[in-house]
């Protein structure tokens, strides 16, 4: 077994309402005098009347270019240097945060992060997913540094699209499926991977108990107990995952089906966490697991979260070619088992999973 590393969080986590009245203070403690504010147009309108009015703290805002991209991560880590910023704070969704992240590793600032949705673990995990400038995707970079800061107002999230935090429900939910079948079949697992395996567990069961009651009350825009176990399951159960498991616990079939999808180009209207609950399914079909993809599809149908590429209106002419993407030697579906998964494998569950009459029902 290879070395574990351990990042199992930020430095601090807050969730709760009025948090980022707490802001200034928070940048204070850690000598932060200058920021640079990073977020995107709609993550600001969203933000801004919940974002604190800075005495002591200089604050220059820049909007993003809309990708994940090496280019843009380097855009924006010059701008921090340039300024001679203490820190970059990242306002809105994950791929804001993943440059944020990435710049501050860049430039070797302190990272804050302001979540404007609960669609992934992004604002959690030390890492951030790489794109091109046309939004296919390329690979991860994992920091040898957690988050600093990490604050959810969860008034913020709860006024957020609802699609969006159906679309984290379908992320979190991978997060147990993806893990359990690195992490169960290791015989005297290490305690960091007992901490993965039990936190992915809990990432599933807090969906099923919790996920329609949310996402009923999200819809009347109420901050519900329900509500706020989602949200909190979503970033910080769902980034335990992987800080704990390391790579045992990050990905395996349903992200590879994912960054497969990137190859379609109607696949980027598509949620990432739709997509990768698309790959759920798809993962367990590959696993033989055709009476888990059962159980799920009622709790999917509930949510509204996709399970076929119809739904997703990515048209089924893209099968070979997502499945080719989808594993290249670089992927994580090869996790699976111990020989490789080939692109046919994939394209036959892909067309299994889409002539089902268990989708139709």
């Amino acid at each position: 077994m290879e070395d574990i590393i351990v990042r199992g969080a930020p430095a601090e986590y807050v969730c709760k309402v009025d948090v980022l009245s707490e802001l200034e203070g928070k940048l204070s403690v850690r000598g932060i005098q200058k920021v640079l504010l990073l977020t995107g147009a709609k993550s600001w309108e969203a933000a801004r009347y919940y974002f604190p009015n800075m005495k002591d703290v200089e604050v220059v805002r820049e909007f993003y270019n809309g990708e994940c991209s090496l280019a843009e991560i380097s855009r924006v880590a010059t701008l921090a240097k340039t300024l001679d910023a203490d820190a970059i704070i990242g306002v809105g969704g994950g791929k804001v945060l993943d440059v944020v992240k990435a710049a501050t590793h860049e430039s070797a600032t302190q990272s804050i992060l302001i979540p404007t949705l609960a669609s992934n673990c992004a604002p959690w995990t030390p890492l951030s997913v790489i794109y091109t400038e046309e939004g296919v995707m390329t690979h991860y970079d994992v920091y040898p540094m957690s988050v600093d800061l990490l604050l959810v107002e969860p008034r913020i999230l709860v006024e957020s699209p609802v699609s969006m935090l159906i679309a984290g429900i379908g992320d979190t939910l991978a997060k147990w499926y993806e893990a359990d079948v690195q992490i169960g079949g290791i015989t005297n697992p290490p305690v960091a991977l007992k901490v993965a395996h039990y936190t992915a567990r809990l990432c599933a069961d807090e969906m099923f108990a919790h996920a329609e009651e949310a996402v009923s009350d999200a819809k009347e825009a109420r901050v519900s107990g329900a509500f706020v176990k989602v949200i909190e399951s979503i970033i910080m159960l769902g980034g335990m995952v992987g800080g704990y498991g390391d790579k045992y616990g990050r990905i395996a079939g349903a992200h590879s089906i994912h960054n497969g999808m990137t190859i379609a180009p109607e696949s980027h209207k598509a949620l990432h966490g739709d997509k990768v609950a698309y790959g759920i399914l798809v993962q367990l079909i590959l696993e033989g697991k055709e009476s888990e993809v059962e159980k799920l599809l009622p709790f999917y149908k509930k949510l509204g979260l996709p399970v076929s590429l119809q739904e997703l209106h990515i048209p089924t002419k893209w099968i070979e070619e997502i499945a080719v993407q989808s594993t290249r030697l670089v992927e994580s579906i090869h996790q699976l088992r111990s020989e490789p998964i080939t692109a046919n494998e994939v394209a036959t569950a892909m067309r299994q999973l889409e002539s089902s009459q268990l989708v139709e029902q």
